[in-house]
C-alpha cells in the first residue's frame, strides 16, 4: 500500500514537470492552473491503473495448478469510471496442487481454497468438496478423517451445483 502510495505520488510529479516543460516551451502562455491540474491527472490516472491491474499482477505469481474460481466485481459511486468497467476487488481460486481423492469415495475430493482481495492478505484453507451431493467441508480443527475416509465433527455446507468453485475443485 505504501508503495502504491510513492507510485501516484511520483506520477503526479512526473506528469506536473511534463506539463511544466510543456509550459516553459511555450514561453509561459499556458493557464496557471495547467500544471496543478496535469499532476492531478496524473496521480488519478495512476491510482487508476493501479485498481484495474490488481487482479492480473495477484494472479500472475500463482503457480501452475491453481485456477481461478470465482470473482466479485464491484461498482461504486465514489468511482464512476467502474459503472462503464467494473472493478475486480476479490477473488477465490482452487490449488490443485493439493487435490486429494480417495478411490473409496471416488466423488470427493481434499483441496486447497485461496481467497484473496485488493488491500487484504491472502488466506488458503482445506476444504473437501462432495461432487455428487454438492456441498463442501471445511477443514477445522475439530474435523477429522474417520476409518472409512469420510470426515468427522464436520459441517458440510449445501452449494448449488452450478457453483463456481464447486466446478472448479471437481473438475479435475
Amino acid at each position: 500500500m505504501l508503495l502504491e502510495f510513492i507510485a501516484i505520488i511520483a506520477a503526479g510529479f512526473g506528469l506536473a514537470g511534463f506539463a511544466l516543460s510543456l509550459n516553459f516551451l511555450a514561453r509561459k502562455r499556458l493557464p496557471g492552473w495547467f500544471v496543478p491540474a496535469a499532476a492531478g491527472v496524473g496521480m488519478l490516472a495512476m491510482a487508476i491503473w493501479l485498481e484495474y491491474s490488481w487482479f492480473d499482477r495477484a494472479t500472475s505469481s500463482y503457480p501452475e495448478g491453481v485456477e481461478i474460481a470465482s470473482t466479485n466485481q464491484t461498482r461504486s459511486w465514489y468511482r464512476p469510471w467502474t459503472y462503464v468497467v467494473p472493478l475486480t476487488n476479490r477473488l477465490i481460486a482452487v490449488d490443485h496442487r493439493f487435490d486429494r481423492r480417495n478411490p473409496a469415495h471416488p466423488d470427493m475430493v481434499l483441496t486447497q481454497v485461496v481467497l484473496a482481495g485488493r488491500w487484504e492478505p491472502s488466506r488458503q484453507f482445506g476444504a473437501m468438496f462432495d461432487c455428487a451431493g454438492h456441498r463442501r467441508a471445511d477443514l477445522l480443527d475439530q474435523v477429522v478423517f474417520a476409518e472409512d475416509g469420510l470426515l468427522d465433527n464436520a459441517t458440510w455446507h449445501p452449494l448449488d451445483p452450478a457453483d463456481p468453485v464447486l466446478r472448479t475443485a471437481c473438475g479435475r
